[in-house]
């Protein structure tokens, strides 16, 4: 199919309950959720049972299995295709944490692959906002050993030996498989991750879950086998921001991700794309420009857009995350 028949494209937010979510999704992002207890955005997802569908356009009500599967190299693009096939590879949402994340565990491709059939999760958080003090659970604080672990979650001592880093809005923190990681109360950020929602967890402070009556359940015999083991003192990734110009974040086997800083009165170009693009606003409100049109991006909005499509132009007065593989 022409180029000229593909625009980048919006999907409809799928929004999910969690005991620790909060409101920030409704009052700070303007999400058209509930104002308590939404903990997840899913905003651009190809996971089983919760594929995004597109929202607005010529192919409003679509989803993005169904355009992959039509057009998977214009979608994709052939360097997605070569590395991950004809599937989506990510998962894109905001969270809200207005309690603490369990402690919890992702597996790694291998091990995903082996028990669950699935990809592993490798992942990566911009912080949006944080309250005073907020922090973060990023890996042991000790070298560690499977016995030790497990004696210490018997005896509910596992905190003990917890990493912890207070966080701001603009941290950048890189979360790969095997990291025994939380995120802490009072935080709101976005996640980009590999496609996959095996989770591990292996510690909820007892906690018991409102609408169920029951503690959730633990995975941690699972873990023991999916965990890095080794003394963490940071994951933060440091970067300068670069007024119209990307600057790099994360690039791993899984995904890139790149920082772009608008300032008002400027725009920056993109002339090459060989695989598809998300766009993520997580300060102010953006503007792009492809085929004489014009898509707004405002904060906690994303965009989408497939491999296909040429050069585009952004500007505006904000901060955009550019995700691709």
């Amino acid at each position: 199919m022409n180029a000229s028949a593909f625009l980048p494209l919006r999907f409809v937010s799928q929004y999910q309950y969690r005991l620790w979510g909060g409101g920030k999704l409704h009052t700070q992002l303007g999400k058209d959720c509930p104002s308590e207890g939404m903990g997840e955005s899913w905003e651009i997802s190809a996971v089983d049972g919760f594929p995004s569908v597109i929202n607005g356009g010529a192919w409003e009500g679509k989803s993005l299995p169904e355009m992959i599967n039509e057009f998977p190299e214009e979608i994709l693009g052939k360097k997605c295709i070569a590395r991950f096939g004809n599937t989506f590879p990510l998962l894109i949402k905001f969270i809200d944490a207005r309690l603490p994340l369990s402690v919890q565990v992702h597996p790694n491709d291998d091990l995903a692959n082996k028990r669950h059939n699935c990809n592993g999760k490798n992942e990566m958080w911009y912080i949006l906002d944080a309250d005073p003090d907020a922090e973060l659970i990023l890996g042991f604080n000790q070298n560690m050993d499977p016995e030790r672990y497990a004696k210490l979650l018997a005896e509910d001592r596992i905190e003990e030996v917890l990493h912890r880093e207070k966080v701001n809005a603009g941290d950048v923190i890189n979360v790969p498989a095997g990291l025994i990681h939380a995120i802490g109360g009072g935080v709101l950020l976005a996640e980009i991750q590999q496609s996959s929602d095996v989770t591990y967890r292996v510690y909820d402070f007892n906690r018991i879950d409102a609408k169920t009556g029951k503690k959730r359940d633990l995975h941690t015999l699972e873990a023991i086998d999916a965990l890095d083991f080794s003394a963490k003192t940071t994951h933060k990734i440091h970067y300068k921001k670069q007024d119209n110009q990307p600057v790099s974040l994360v690039s791993s086997p899984y995904f890139t991700t790149q920082l772009i800083q608008l300032k008002a009165g400027n725009a920056c170009e993109n002339n090459t794309m060989d695989s598809f693009c998300v766009l993520m606003c997580v300060e102010g409100n953006v503007v792009l420009e492809y085929a004489q049109q014009a898509f707004s991006i405002g904060l906690g909005q994303c965009l989408f857009l497939p491999a296909i499509l040429g050069n585009y132009r952004l500007q505006g007065e904000g901060i955009m995350l550019s995700v691709t593989v």
